[in-house]
């Protein structure tokens, strides 16, 4: 039976301060790097710019690959290789996933992102980040666990008019490699997760379109976004 230890295990390196400062340098690089992309890009330039934006920012080695997804391949699981040469156009939508070593701790944090006045796109990335927050609230108010968490998530995404990707379902995070302790989801995790160690990951799609959004941050007591 696997124990709260178990899942929370960290190594001789963690410690919740560099968290905390390699997830700020994140936030900073995802709103740096969402800046240069713009329509009429080809996803991997954006991917091939992102990972050389974040070396610059000395977070040259990442604990997962560099994701960037435009329009239809923001419904891509994890592992899922994107369709190749989707180009962003002018009324898009796409999101950044990135997960950068800095020293020896991680970073993972993830925004979607819209281009043009498409109501469901705008909806999409909205409401993604409401429901990220709902799902938040619910973890600091009530004490629920890792599976209740993504039971409720499932059910509020389909309340709101979305399809919930249980792909993307959370993880932890800690000084590298986190795997060595655990290397399951949050989804999967049958206990109250304690704050500095674990990432909520929330990933929509359209029930009927072909695009989603997503967004994944930290959990932490005193919660501050991106903006």
């Amino acid at each position: 039976m696997t124990t709260q230890v178990d899942y929370e295990a960290t190594g001789p390196n963690y410690a919740a301060e560099k968290l905390l400062d390699v997830r700020e340098r994140l936030h900073q690089a995802i709103a740096a790097i969402s800046a240069k992309i713009t329509p009429g890009m080809v996803e991997e330039d954006a991917v091939a710019m992102a990972r050389e934006m974040l070396g610059d920012l000395g977070m040259r080695k990442g604990w997962h690959r560099v994701i960037v997804r435009f329009g239809p391949n923001t419904t891509k699981d994890f592992y899922a290789d994107s369709d190749p040469g989707v180009i962003l156009g002018e009324q898009d939508i796409f999101f950044l996933d990135l997960g950068p070593v800095y020293g020896d701790t991680e970073g993972d944090a993830g925004q979607t992102f819209v281009f043009g006045d498409d109501p469901e796109h705008h909806q999409a990335a909205h409401d993604v980040k409401a429901l990220w927050d709902d799902v938040r609230e619910q973890w600091f108010t009530t004490g629920m666990t890792g599976v209740a968490l993504y039971d409720y998530a499932v059910k509020r995404a389909e309340e709101m008019g979305w399809e919930l990707n249980l792909d993307l379902s959370g993880h932890r995070l800690g000084d590298f490699p986190h795997e060595a302790h655990y290397d399951g989801s949050l989804a999967e995790a049958d206990i109250r997760p304690n704050p500095n160690l674990w990432v909520l990951e929330i990933a929509i799609r359209h029930p009927t379109r072909k695009f989603g959004a997503f967004y994944e941050d930290l959990l932490l007591e005193e919660q501050s976004f991106a903006s």
